[in-house]
């Protein structure tokens, strides 16, 4: 049994070592997909104003869900134009890879929602500010921060490019963890603005230079 499990193991590795140039292709769609998404939803969200931590939340839930099924759309097809199983092996690895930091990633938000119902007053509450703007600062950080660990596991088994771009999304977030605006006003607006950053301007600059990058291989 233990052999059996050994040589699967093995042969996965073999596989996704084998397909790195061809995930690496298929990154690039998927990365400008994300990207456009998550840049013009952070804009609809600022123009119309969407402001309490109860609708932020929700909208950029909503969102998510859009982002995730068209990449799934797009794995399908690319995975059908290679005649190849859509659920294989290696790709139950990097689902299984990233699933912790993405499913912590859901619950930061709940866990959010949970603190604006109870009224939990932040450790500043003495300078006047409604419960759970901050959290519109501090949720797109903590869900970069966990979407980029999710990266980084899966760049174990993909081009190592992506434990790079994790990376950034892990030093990027922690980093906008120090802003503290002091008008309510500019929380809100840089709640999506920092979602618009890590989810539109970063997924779309990486999967462009993924794009050009392939083309000139490809020329070449």
């Amino acid at each position: 049994m233990e052999s059996h499990l050994a040589a699967e193991h093995l042969q996965v590795i073999r596989t996704l070592m084998e397909r790195s140039a061809v995930y690496r292709r298929a990154l690039a769609p998927v990365m400008i997909y994300a990207g456009v998404v998550g840049l013009t939803a952070a804009v609809i969200g600022r123009v119309i104003n969407i402001s309490s931590p109860v609708s932020f939340v929700a909208y950029w839930y909503a969102v998510a869900v859009v982002a995730v099924a068209g990449v799934l759309l797009l794995v399908r097809r690319q995975a059908w134009k290679e005649a190849e199983p859509f659920w294989s092996p290696p790709a139950r690895r990097v689902a299984q890879a990233t699933l912790p930091a993405l499913t912590a990633g859901c619950l930061v938000g709940v866990l959010l929602l949970v603190l604006e119902e109870r009224s939990v007053q932040p450790a500043f509450a003495a300078t006047g500010t409604v419960p759970g703007w901050y959290g519109l600062i501090m949720l797109p950080c903590a869900w970069a921060v966990l979407y980029g660990c999710a990266l980084h596991a899966a760049g174990f088994f993909m081009p190592r490019g992506v434990k790079l771009f994790g990376w950034i999304l892990i030093l990027g977030g922690l980093s906008c963890v120090l802003i503290s605006p002091a008008s309510p006003q500019t929380w809100i607006g840089l709640g999506h603005g920092l979602m618009g950053a890590f989810f539109g301007v970063l997924h779309l600059a990486y999967g462009v230079y993924l794009y050009f990058t392939e083309s000139r291989r490809n020329v070449s």
